[in-house]
């Protein structure tokens, strides 16, 4: 089982031709509007792979909250630990250009007042507690360490990067993954090794994989003195958003299926790909078939 402690938003969405620069206005023709949330994409993203996954977040008492849990209602991910708080739910701005990259602002809302005293009851030893970084830090920490306590594994992805110090929150963490642009942070800010290959040795350990996402040129990782890389296949980009959390959750559903690292890797890069082929973070989840089907091409 996995369980995803994090965010839930509904992601509002335009299509642009370019997107802006600091005090530009841009134009699109419509918005559409998305479930969303890193946490919320990541529960749905090991759903879609294959896991049995149980979603602790909140949502507010607005008009926005259920709209926000519909996809993982569909895809029968647990919510029974998901509360509606007084006040607003989580929302995500986000502009797409032609080639489908994205500029995007977070309303955090109830996503802000989560508490990881929720967990309580939620969390087993033989689960997987996953974890991005849009709940408040604190928060994050206590949640490692109730897991620590438990004897779950932990999968994090401090995305966006806390503002704190992470590094002695890494301890307990088996999985830990960042794209490139985040390990860049991380290292600058904590005295690391900014070169991708030697930040991967010095964070790495024989309990804890490291994994750094390279958007169209894969994944490198490193674990128990080894270190392993994952071509892109190619495909036909229409929106990057959601990627990195289609590969989180895969990879974290196929290691809790007790799959090997590098097979593992290679379906997290899978999932990442595909979902660059469809819009919206949730609506581009892939599938687990499909998520076999292209990681048995990549080398």
């Amino acid at each position: 089982m996995i369980t995803v402690f994090g965010s839930i938003n509904l992601d509002l969405v335009v299509a642009v031709q370019h997107l802006p620069k600091a005090g530009q206005t841009v134009s699109g023709p419509e918005h559409q509007s998305f479930p969303g949330g890193k946490g919320a994409n990541q529960a749905l993203a090991a759903r879609r792979a294959g896991a049995a996954v149980r979603m602790v977040g909140a949502v507010g008492q607005d008009a926005f909250g259920p709209l926000a849990l519909t996809n993982m209602r569909e895809a029968a991910v647990d919510l029974s630990a998901v509360r509606r708080l007084p006040g607003a739910s989580g929302l995500a701005f986000i502009g797409i250009d032609a080639q489908g990259e994205n500029q995007i602002i977070v309303a955090s809302g109830a996503n802000a007042r989560v508490d990881a005293d929720w967990l309580e009851g939620c969390l087993v030893k033989s689960d997987t507690l996953l974890l991005q970084g849009e709940v408040p830090f604190d928060q994050t920490q206590r949640a490692i360490e109730r897991a620590r306590q438990i004897g779950a594994s932990v999968f994090w992805n401090p995305a966006p990067v806390p503002a704190e110090n992470i590094l002695a929150s890494l301890d307990t963490v088996e999985t830990l993954v960042v794209n490139e642009s985040e390990a860049q942070d991380i290292a600058t800010r904590a005295g690391l090794p900014g070169a991708l290959a030697a930040f991967i040795d010095h964070l790495a350990t024989d309990t804890r994989r490291v994994v750094v996402t390279l958007g169209a040129k894969g994944a490198r990782a490193g674990f128990a003195g080894n270190r392993y890389q994952a071509g892109a296949p190619a495909i036909d980009a229409v929106d990057t958003t959601g990627a990195g959390d289609a590969f989180c959750g895969a990879l974290a559903a196929t290691l809790d299926a007790a799959t090997p690292f590098e097979r593992a890797l290679k379906e997290g890069v899978a999932a990442g790909a595909l979902a660059c082929t469809a819009t919206g973070a949730q609506s581009s989840a892939p599938r687990r078939e499909d998520i076999h089907r292209l990681a048995d091409q990549i080398v």
